[in-house]
């Protein structure tokens, strides 16, 4: 069976009638630019996060928190307590001398407990002794540190088997810093003056004791 084909004529699609242009609006004003001259005053500051304001005007201001600032100052300005039980005593006055001369670490001899920062426990610290150690600790202001010089002093030395001693003044009062030795030398006080510094910076954040 023969296919015949489609003659069959459809319309041509219809277009939509073209509308009239709509009229132009006027023109917005133009106004004026910037003097040349105040154009780069009138620049808008560069934001930079994480850099205060003042260190962008000031580049030379350093700002540290205020508790570093104490810290730093209290290390720089230690006053010991000036007082001896026994031999680590003289190490002790020997280490004040012209030779060794503490002051250049800003440390200073105080003879009383009220002003005084730091008590050095020199020496064998009896049980009739401990009562006065402990008072003349509590008369120190807050913060105060202890260091405890020599072997009697931290845990009863040649003397631990008598039973007047105490074995360690870490029995009546807290202790920060321990210098070995019978008796420690001047060096060795030094050097545990040095690391009471970096334990007042190592702690700098904690508020009173």
């Amino acid at each position: 069976m023969a296919v015949t084909p489609d003659t069959t004529t459809r319309p041509a699609p219809t277009t939509a009638p073209e509308t009239a242009p709509t009229p132009l609006e006027p023109p917005l004003p133009v106004f004026p630019g910037e003097h040349p001259n105040e154009a780069p005053r009138l620049t808008p500051v560069e934001f930079q996060p994480g850099k205060a304001l003042y260190k962008q005007i000031l580049p030379g201001v350093m700002q540290v928190p205020a508790d570093l600032v104490l810290a730093a100052s209290r290390k720089s300005s230690l006053w010991p307590m000036t007082f001896g039980l026994a031999c680590c005593a003289i190490e002790m006055i020997a280490t004040y001398m012209a030779h060794y001369d503490l002051d250049r670490f800003g440390i200073v001899p105080w003879p009383s407990p009220r002003q005084s920062d730091v008590m050095i426990v020199a020496g064998t610290v009896t049980k009739k002794m401990a009562p006065a150690v402990k008072l003349l600790y509590e008369q120190m202001p807050n913060p105060k540190w202890v260091i405890s010089m020599g072997a009697c002093a931290t845990n009863g030395g040649p003397y631990t088997r008598y039973d007047r001693v105490l074995q360690g003044v870490d029995k009546v009062i807290p202790v920060d810093v321990y210098v070995p030795g019978c008796p420690p030398r001047p060096e060795a006080l030094i050097d545990s003056f040095i690391a009471l510094q970096e334990l007042i910076m190592e702690e700098r954040g904690v508020i009173g004791r």
